[in-house]
């Protein structure tokens, strides 16, 4: 595509579109640019599949929502942000969820990006149709527009008390031509109605009456039912069938098999079952006999993978992430040295709904319904895959139930995608959770071995970390190499690498063939684990506060600059600020706490936002753990969108870091997970979430962003950090459940 000129670079879809006259607004997204506008001639059909706001002349306001709702309340918040700007009342506004469509540009859910990528944009769109209306209402009267003021969707003019409904001035706003860029104001964010208040989410009262919503709730006339087997080895293929056997039993309609690919993150081999109900399926299923030729994966196991660990850990990394000044005489001088191991497993995403698609192939065209987290990566999947023109699919997006990153892989799709193409009806393929956790893109694992070293005065001069992660290999440019999965790749930028004049960081892939892809912030989750654990290790070595520690090794510079390509700039100053204040909210250092009670402290910044937490901590002598208290402070940006929904976002990340640290844990023997379900892989319960967590935000003059990860990494090493203060033992190895915290 060509760059957009610059004074197109920004415009707004308009058309008098409603039978009884109207207003359409849309904001354009082209790929690679910044949003697109264009003024077009009359008719409907031009800019409908771009619009995101729709008046009619009975004061309808319909706002679209194009990002996924996975739970993280963007179904809200964005459409709020349109109507803040609108100047519409809240109650008057209807929320629909757009579907896949090149026109909104960027549709993914993942990162925390779908705020910080929209914010700026969807207040500019408010703010045009707020000045068009404006611009109607002042024509109308024959008054200056600058006289007239718009709100709760009604246009005033003060000086005559004059008043005209949005409805009212629909149909002449849309024959209005675009004003200048330069006109359009924006509000003062001391003038807010409806930005920073906290706002049920749009969805809340179909979700508790059990209303459709989700993908596994389509139905569709005629829909038939589909199931998936798969090789437990990763990547087998089948041999063989009893396929005819199987086509036999009550109610099944088909059975196949498909010969897939070699793509660990796309279209796996494996055998369809369809059916006339879900229940005949998953019946069906249960007496499928297949031979699978399970490949170089049956030799892999989690015991074996940890053996290697041990022995990559006594030699060179094979990849220098980052190196500054001689470690190893750094090591050799330091008043004090402390080495340790950390390590965690693969774990799943475990999302309350489990994988599933429905898709309908007719006519040579194929119609998907998805609970997804990345539409448009799902698009692509089944276009390249199953040789079918990415204009011939449409993609309706359903809301998901949970996501934490495993919808944004479509393997589920492309694999309903494929067994559609066999069946002459819709079909809902629909996973079982067994399906969910062992055919999982699963979080990796990993293992460091870290030294470090303090001098006479306790500070922090020597760090270094050999990380072995994990690796697939994959064909690149021609050649096969080991790509780390997602969130399995260390930065040499990753805290404290740019802060200390010696420091080394290496990293090791280990090869294997287990399926990897993006968990709930990704990296983060379990590097801030392992990082401000082991500077906690060090702060008590060198005798010191772990709030002071932490501070000094910051420093006093503002900003820390990245030094790698996709490195992004450290704003110290922000972190410095939200440290000081999670201690001072929580009382650090002003507590005595009684043996077997303690408090832990750790901050990170990840996906834009600075976050700290304190974590107060009760350890029983027979070792059973419960959290007390969670103070968090976050800054992220210059405005909170919807306050109930940040706040839940930030609690949310307690208790799923929380239950993450305690329980998950994935056994892989013979190239496969051992779990199955919930009864070998326990999640948090509701007595042992903290009782109390306290949410602060500390606001800053920096752009908006999102909530959905910056606060999940801290936590783990908060709490860790807690229970050696309460009991003096350390933990290096995840889950928790797997260490024994009593103590005499």
């Amino acid at each position: 595509m060509n760059k957009l000129s610059d004074n197109s670079r920004r415009s707004f879809l308009r058309n008098s579109a409603l039978g009884g006259g109207g207003l359409i607004l849309g904001l354009h997204f082209a790929p690679g640019a910044l949003a697109t506008v264009v003024a077009p001639a009359s008719g409907p059909a031009l800019f409908k599949p771009s619009v995101f706001i729709t008046l009619s002349s009975q004061g309808e306001v319909t706002l679209v929502s194009k990002q996924p709702e996975i739970g993280q309340g963007i179904k809200t918040s964005l459409p709020m942000v349109l109507a803040e700007e609108l100047g519409v009342n809240w109650q008057d506004v209807r929320i629909v969820q757009g579907d896949l469509n090149p026109a909104y540009g960027s549709q993914s859910a993942g990162g925390s990006t779908s705020t910080p990528t929209n914010y700026q944009d969807f207040l500019r769109l408010g703010a045009t149709a707020r000045t068009l209306l404006t611009l109607a209402a002042a024509q109308t009267w024959g008054v200056p527009a600058d006289e007239c003021a718009a709100a709760n969707s009604v246009v005033t003019h003060a000086k005559t008390q004059r008043r005209l409904a949005y409805g009212a001035l629909a149909a002449k706003a849309a024959t209005l031509p675009l004003p200048d860029a330069a006109s359009i104001r924006l509000k003062s964010p001391k003038d807010y109605q409806l930005l920073g208040q906290r706002i049920g989410g749009v969805d809340n009262a179909a979700i508790v009456t059990g209303k459709p919503l989700f993908g596994v709730d389509i139905k569709l006339p005629g829909m038939l039912y589909a199931v998936y087997e798969k090789c437990p080895a990763f990547g087998g293929k089948v041999l063989s069938a009893n396929t005819e056997a199987i086509k036999a039993l009550p109610g099944v309609k088909d059975a196949f098999v498909i010969e897939g690919t070699a793509n660990l993150n796309g279209l796996l081999p494996g055998v369809a079952i369809v059916a006339e109900s879900t229940w005949a399926a998953f019946s069906a299923r249960k007496q499928l006999k297949v031979q699978w030729d399970e490949g170089k994966a049956a030799a892999e196991s989690w015991d074996g993978f940890a053996a290697q660990a041990q022995a990559l850990a006594r030699q060179p990394g094979a990849q220098v992430q980052r190196k500054d000044g001689d470690v190893a005489a750094a090591l050799a001088s330091a008043a004090k040295t402390v080495e340790a191991a950390y390590s965690y497993p693969f774990i799943s995403h475990a999302s309350m709904e489990p994988q599933n698609c429905t898709a309908w192939w007719k006519d040579g065209m194929l119609e998907l319904w998805a609970p997804t987290q990345n539409p448009a990566s799902g698009q692509n999947l089944v276009a390249g895959t199953l040789s079918i023109p990415k204009e011939k699919i449409t993609l309706h997006i359903t809301r998901s139930g949970g996501g934490f990153g495993r919808r944004l892989s479509s393997d589920f799709i492309v694999e309903a995608a494929a067994i559609a193409q066999r069946v002459a009806a819709p079909v809902k393929l629909t996973w079982s959770r067994e399906d969910d956790l062992r055919h999982d893109h699963f979080r990796a694992g990993g293992f460091h071995f870290l030294r470090g070293g303090v001098d006479a005065q306790g500070r922090l001069t020597a760090w270094h970390d050999h990380f072995v992660t994990f690796a697939n290999r994959v064909m690149r440019d021609g050649k096969s190499v080991l790509q780390p999965g997602s969130g399995a790749n260390l930065s040499g930028d990753e805290f404290p690498g740019r802060w200390l004049a010696h420091c080394l960081i290496e990293q090791t892939p280990l090869e294997c063939t287990v399926p990897m892809g993006p968990w709930r912030a990704p990296g983060s989750n379990v590097f801030a684990w392992v990082f401000h654990s082991f500077i906690d290790e060090l702060a008590h070595a060198a005798g010191r506060d772990p709030l002071e520690f932490r501070l000094e090794l910051l420093g006093e510079r503002d900003l820390v600059p990245g030094t790698g390509e996709r490195s992004a700039p450290y704003n110290v100053g922000r972190m410095r600020a939200v440290l000081k204040d999670v201690a001072a909210k929580a009382g650090w250092g002003k507590k005595k706490f009684p043996r077997g009670q303690g408090a832990g402290i750790a901050f990170h910044f990840s996906h834009r936002g600075y976050i700290a937490e304190v974590a107060e901590v009760t350890v029983s002598k027979a070792g059973v753990l419960k959290v007390d208290r969670v103070v968090v402070v976050s800054d992220i940006g210059s405005q909170i969108v919807n306050l109930s929904g940040a706040e839940n976002q930030v609690e949310g990340s307690v208790i799923d870091g929380l239950s993450t640290l305690m329980y998950p844990e994935l056994d892989i023997q013979r190239g496969r997970i051992v779990q199955g379900n919930f009864g070998e892989y326990p999640l948090l319960r509701m007595a042992e979430a903290p009782p109390r967590v306290e949410v602060h935000f500390l606001r800053s003059d920096q752009p908006v962003t999102g909530l959905g990860e910056p606060a999940f990494p801290p936590l783990a090493p908060a709490v860790c950090n807690a229970i050696f203060a309460a009991t003096g033992k350390r933990v290096r190895q995840l889950p928790l459940s797997r260490a024994d915290l009593s103590w005499s």
